[in-house]
């Protein structure tokens, strides 16, 4: 299921890394570190975005997962892709990339600022340190506002200070950038919207929902029954048809800077 759920999350969000990334300055010949790649959605897209010219080794400390990210890349015929398996913190890297990406990682981490400094030692001088992150503190919302949607937000937005990860990780990258020595980023801010039947973000809430749960059920947020999750897709979408409105999304916002 939380692999179906990233698979859909790179199908919605799928431009706006691809936009971002070429915004920073990736492109053909170049050898780029993916870190945390997932299911293999964001080394497919440097692979992309490099050639056969250039590189990518992807980091991934979940092995299961990590077979996903191998299965897809073989299918796609990209031989310049490279997992290996472990922590970025702890996994022996070199230290000649001319980038360092990552999508949805820092806010995973319990120090974000000593990942970031570490990683600028695996860049050469002039390379592109470029992250990813979101804002959970937005939406999920609609137009016009919609009951359903408001409660998920309600539901899904823990209290300060609670456990999980940092809900506003993509509004402190500039802030996370300057403590980790690096210049001030440039700055990015993007969100998936869109509405009728077919929008594939209802079920995507609602896969996020189903991840959460577990989490939320043992905070004291909601409980199962509340939820009703094998439901909530559908709900979501007849609420917004209802309401001839559009569904956005949670925002994401990213970060680049050069090594000095």
């Amino acid at each position: 299921a939380e692999t179906r759920r990233l698979i859909r999350q790179a199908q919605i969000y799928g431009p706006i890394p691809r936009q971002f990334l070429v915004s920073a300055g990736i492109g053909t010949g170049m050898k780029v570190l993916d870190v945390g790649s997932g299911a293999g959605d964001v080394a497919l897209l440097l692979a992309d975005l490099v050639g056969p010219r250039g590189g990518v080794v992807g980091v991934e400390m979940n092995p299961v997962i990590l077979e996903t990210a191998r299965a897809r890349v073989d299918a796609a015929g990209w031989a310049n892709v490279t997992f290996l398996d472990g922590d970025v913190t702890s996994i022996a890297l070199e230290d000649d990339f001319d980038a360092v990406v990552g999508r949805w990682i820092l806010m995973y981490l319990p120090d974000p600022v000593a990942v970031l400094r570490g990683l600028v030692g695996r860049v050469r001088p002039g390379g592109i340190i470029a992250f990813l992150e979101n804002d959970f503190t937005y939406p999920p919302t609609t137009f016009p506002p919609a009951p359903l949607h408001q409660q998920v937000m309600r539901w899904t937005t823990p209290p300060p200070g609670s456990p999980g990860p940092d809900q506003q990780m993509g509004s402190k990258l500039h802030q996370a950038y300057l403590d980790a020595g690096l210049p001030a980023p440039q700055l990015r801010l993007d969100a998936p919207v869109g509405g009728g039947e077919d929008w594939p973000g209802y079920a995507y809430v609602a896969d996020t929902v189903r991840s959460l749960l577990p989490m939320m059920e043992q905070m004291g947020l909601v409980s199962a029954g509340d939820v009703n999750i094998e439901t909530l897709a559908d709900r979501l979408r007849a609420e917004a048809l209802e309401l001839r409105g559009v569904q956005m999304l949670p925002i994401a916002m990213g970060a680049w800077a050069r090594k000095p």
